[in-house]
């Protein structure tokens, strides 16, 4: 007797490689169904960049299976029961989703199989080391990444997952009756300043490790240099696994300076899963008496902010940046998002709001708790007092002004790090400062030291 048929649902492991739900899907023999299901409710906030990611993305995939990879449009606690029982399969599997929309929707999912006599089985996660598996000796989840770190090293992770195009019999979607209304992968039509998919991924790593690994852990500062991986996006979509990353990972600074980053992401998407109400709320609710401006002068700041015109060059590079093409690195990330939050005084979902829209590789967990790291009020914040004064950061990690001359032309002939400060004056059509930096620090100060 041939094994019963099962289906492998992709979500944020949009690959064939290092895939351990694929191992489960298809072991004893099982022909597998491959899908993925288009979630309105996540199509709509995407933005059309992400949207393109995700569509290449799947297309790669597609292509790899024969066009056997069926894609639909809908709420997944219908579709998935509906796929379930057109291919007479009692068994979807998955990669773990432990994101607060995540765990609300599998839940309905397994309800809907358990009532068509199916099953969710979740195998893995789009992380190094899921969440809940790292805690302190009484259990408890872990506040401080330090601690964290320390003990996420000592629980470790397994070797990547051998798993490829071949090694399942993928069922071909045309020769299943009743299954739902099939569309196509989602392409918007937008540029991405770096391509998607699987074989990019591994791509952009090898790239990375032969050409930019040995210099990270003092590039990784610098927006005018190429010191960073940019894999951000293919992690968020999982068209490559951290694991398959991390094996080729040695001990030397530039190594470990990574690995500590692929742990950052690991602890902000714990301290999501523990304190789900801190994708928009302050994780330390003693800040939620902060004074916060939100009247007409504050949208118009924020208009101001959002189209890079705030009269500080790198906070303005920066905003262009995420403008201009769904990226922007991770120092400027916290440069523009302390003016914001300590200069205009802007509550910091507003900027967390914005950079979800506009990120390729937008990540709840990572973007909601990079903002609260910034404004004070998370996990391991930055303290109260610790307010960016832009120039001097612009001019510590853009010292020759090159990253601020690539994204603002109206600079572009300013020469060297006096794009920083404009000494020599403004050249016309670049506005003066919107805000006096000195003057919005200290009333930052008195706002947030009413709070101690």
């Amino acid at each position: 007797m041939n094994a019963m048929p099962t289906v492998l649902w992709f979500r944020r492991d949009l690959r064939l490689a290092d895939l351990p739900p694929l191992l489960d899907a298809c072991a004893g023999g099982s022909a597998v169904l491959a899908c993925f299901v288009l979630d309105p409710r996540l199509e709509t906030p995407s933005g059309p960049r992400r949207l393109q990611f995700l569509g290449d993305s799947l297309r790669e995939i597609d292509d790899a299976l024969g066009g056997r990879l069926f894609i639909a449009r809908g709420h997944p606690e219908t579709l998935i029961p509906q796929i379930c029982s057109a291919v007479g399969a009692r068994a979807v599997h998955i990669s773990a989703d432990f994101s607060p929309f995540g765990v609300r929707r599998d839940q309905q999912v397994t309800a809907a199989l358990e009532s068509a006599g199916a099953s969710l089985v979740a195998t893995g996660s789009p992380y190094l080391v899921s969440p809940g598996r790292v805690t302190k000796d009484d259990g408890s989840p872990y506040k401080v990444f330090t601690p964290y770190y320390r003990r996420w090293r000592e629980v470790g992770w397994r070797a990547p997952a051998r798993t490829g195009a071949s090694t399942a019999t993928w069922l071909d979607p045309a020769g299943v009756a009743d299954l739902p209304a099939r569309v196509t992968a989602p392409n918007p039509g937008v540029a991405l300043d770096l391509p998607a998919g699987e074989a990019a991924a591994r791509g952009r790593w090898k790239q990375f490790l032969d050409a930019g690994m040995s210099g990270y852990a003092d590039d990784r500062n610098r927006p005018d240099r190429p010191g960073t991986s940019r894999m951000s996006a293919h992690l968020k979509f999982g068209t490559i696994h951290p694991r398959t990353m991390a094996a080729e990972l040695n001990q030397d600074t530039g190594p470990a300076a990574y690995l500590r980053e692929l742990a950052f992401r690991d602890f902000y998407a714990s301290v999501l899963h523990e304190w789900p109400q801190s994708a928009w709320r302050n994780w330390n609710p003693n800040f939620d008496a902060i004074e916060v401006d939100e009247g007409p002068d504050a949208q118009t700041f924020f208009e101001a902010w959002k189209q890079g015109r705030t009269g500080y060059p790198i906070v303005d590079a920066g905003m262009r940046q995420l403008r201009d093409s769904g990226f922007m690195h991770n120092r400027v990330r916290m440069i523009v998002a302390s003016f914001l939050v300590k200069d205009l005084h802007l509550p910091w979902q507003w900027g967390a709001r914005w950079f979800f829209e506009q990120l390729t590789d937008a990540d709840v967990a990572s973007n909601q708790h990079g903002w609260q790291w910034c404004a004070g009020t998370g996990t391991d914040a930055a303290p109260y007092f610790r307010v960016f004064n832009p120039t001097a950061q612009g001019e510590k990690f853009d010292p020759s002004g090159d990253y601020v001359r690539r994204w603002v032309p109206e600079l572009a002939e300013i020469a060297g790090a006096d794009v920083h400060r404009l000494k020599s004056g403004r050249p016309p059509g670049y506005p003066e400062p919107i805000v006096d930096h000195a003057a919005e620090r200290a009333e930052a100060l008195r706002r947030y030291g009413l709070l101690s």
